[in-house]
């Protein structure tokens, strides 16, 4: 097997030290590396790139390093007896550091270093952007302090426990100390099947992205419909093959007492167009049926209707002189 030696300045750092193990099936390993039972076991410098989903390297000297998706990291370690030094580079993306570090670690991106200032409990979240933003989360009130230099060695900052930095473009002269941005490996979607509330004959898997629901299905009748959500339903229709008829019939009435009902197209009366739809024939409850009037109902119509006539206007007095003339002399030669 083919040997990869990382050297740097000083000697520090070498392939004498087994690193830590990731899984084959969450990560693309490259460097000095032995494979087994599904496992990737780093032997010295090796590089590991996360597949489509975060990669976990469990370290030999404890703790773990979580390689966010499509990031990748380099690695190396030193030599020595106990808790050996690593150095960890990340060019692109974001990675989360859970370990005891040793005052001898050291990570590092394109732009930046980072050393530890003192041995503690590292929860370190770093990331790194396109544009060389690089954001830095220091967690833990007993986190050591991290040393931060550029590359040319001519600035310097100091990211203490618990703070939560983003230095701009990956410079120690435009820095953010009160970034809110989370650094470390963003939350996956995870989508509860019993709050979905979906049933059926095959249930989706725990955590499965399960189908939205429609605006309709939010919105139920007559809101969705008001809002323009739904569309509005039409009549309702007769379903097809349906054969619609059609009844006819002849309605009258008296005018005036002793008339009858003819019950012909040709009375006086007027005619009545009741469309039933039906298979077959329309049922009798829906015909409509013509009442019958007899004699003594029309008298009694007719009798109340010129009851309620008013009546007429009497006929104005004669006022003219000769019409008073001629009833004297009637009255006077008996006439009358």
């Amino acid at each position: 097997m083919a040997t990869v030696c990382l050297l740097l300045s000083g000697g520090a750092y070498g392939i004498a030290q087994q690193i830590g193990s990731v899984g084959v099936q969450d990560a693309t390993v490259s460097g000095a590396l032995e494979v087994s039972n599904g496992r990737a076991r780093l032997l010295g410098a090796s590089t590991v790139t996360a597949r489509d989903h975060t990669a976990e390297v469990t370290l030999q000297r404890g703790g773990t390093i979580r390689v966010c998706s499509t990031s990748g990291l380099h690695l190396a370690a030193g030599k020595g007896a106990g808790d050996v030094p690593l150095m960890m580079s990340l060019d692109r993306g974001a990675i989360e550091i859970a370990t005891h570090a040793t005052a001898s670690d050291v990570v590092m991106t394109p732009d930046l270093r980072f050393s530890m200032k003192a041995a503690g409990p590292l929860d370190l979240s770093l990331r790194v952007a396109r544009n060389g933003d690089t954001c830095v989360e220091n967690r833990g009130a007993g986190a050591p302090a991290l040393a931060v230099t550029d590359q040319f060695g001519e600035s310097s900052y100091e990211v203490k426990a618990g703070q939560h930095v983003l230095f701009e473009h990956g410079s120690l002269k435009e820095v953010v100390d009160n970034e809110r941005e989370p650094c470390g490996c963003p939350a996956a979607p995870v989508v509860s099947v019993a709050d979905a509330g979906v049933t059926g004959a095959t249930p989706a898997a725990p955590g499965s992205t399960v189908a939205a629901k429609t605006a309709a299905e939010q919105h139920p009748f007559p809101a969705a419909v008001s809002a323009g959500l739904a569309p509005t339903s039409g009549p309702p229709q007769a379903p097809a093959g349906t054969v619609h008829a059609q009844i006819s019939t002849t309605m009258s009435y008296g005018g005036e007492a002793g008339s009858a009902n003819t019950g012909d197209g040709g009375s006086s009366g007027g005619s009545t167009t009741v469309p039933v739809a039906s298979g077959t024939s329309a049922p009798a409850s829906n015909v409509a049926t013509t009442p019958t009037t007899t004699p003594e109902d029309a008298s009694a119509s007719t009798a109340t209707a010129k009851a309620q006539a008013p009546p007429p206007a009497p006929a104005p007095p004669p006022s003219d002189v000769f019409h008073s003339i001629g009833r004297f002399f009637k009255r006077l030669f008996g006439g009358h």
